[in-house]
């Protein structure tokens, strides 16, 4: 396939066996952003661990410091008390039963993320099926199942996001925005990396943080010398 003079130009700025600083990284991958649009900036982490062992199974949710640039739709499993109390919070629908039925029976999956009270979850349970399939199920683990709804839609609204190690042990998370100040963006690259580094399971041995590298939407991968 031939590639486009963008790309070309973009991918012959970045040295393939170079590894950069995060400084150095995120200027070059600011200058690869050449898209028409304000490109999304991805970290890609290559972990060693086993992914077909449960104890090492990397998960969780994080904040970025400066955010990520990204509106995130929260919806939230809630009793009647705290309806109001969630959309207040940013949730765009709240309920029980009924949100339930609703994703249930019409198929609607217009959110990025579902947080429940833990007694909640005998009616989000039913919906296992469809949620689990797109990962959207409501997880302790990844916390969006928690006792205080108001405070994790709070944190999801403003930028929060789950991450999750792939198949082959890798986690992707997005870091911010091509517009983003480089400062902003190296604090989050940096903050980020530190949170995955202080989640080492105690069952994996050797290197843990394999490989880093980070990319704009549209852009070639950036090796960091992390």
């Amino acid at each position: 396939m031939k590639l486009s003079k963008r790309i070309t130009e973009a991918q012959s700025k970045v040295d393939a066996l170079k590894e950069y600083t995060i400084a150095e990284g995120v200027q070059l991958v600011k200058q690869t952003a050449t898209a028409k649009f304000d490109e999304s900036i991805e970290i890609a982490i290559k972990l060693g661990i086993d992914p077909r062992q449960a104890d090492q199974i990397v998960r969780g949710a994080f904040s970025m410091p400066n955010g990520t640039g990204k509106t995130v739709r929260v919806i939230a499993f809630v009793d009647d008390t705290n309806i109001e109390k969630a959309k207040a919070a940013g949730a765009i629908e709240a309920g029980g039963k009924d949100l339930a039925d609703k994703i249930k029976n019409e198929q609607w999956f217009d959110f990025d993320v579902a947080i429940a009270e833990p007694k909640m979850m005998r009616v989000v349970g039913q919906l296992g099926r469809v949620l689990g399939p797109k990962g959207l199920m409501p997880s302790p683990k990844a916390g969006t199942v928690v006792p205080d709804p108001v405070k994790a839609i709070e944190e999801f609204a403003a930028g929060k996001q789950e991450f999750k190690n792939d198949a082959a042990g890798n986690v992707h998370f997005i870091v911010g925005k091509a517009s983003f100040e480089e400062n902003m963006l190296s604090e989050n690259v940096d903050a980020f990396c530190k949170h995955i580094q202080s989640m080492k399971p105690s069952s994996v041995k050797g290197h843990y943080i394999e490989g880093v590298s980070l990319s704009a939407t549209m852009g070639p991968g950036i090796s960091l010398a992390v």
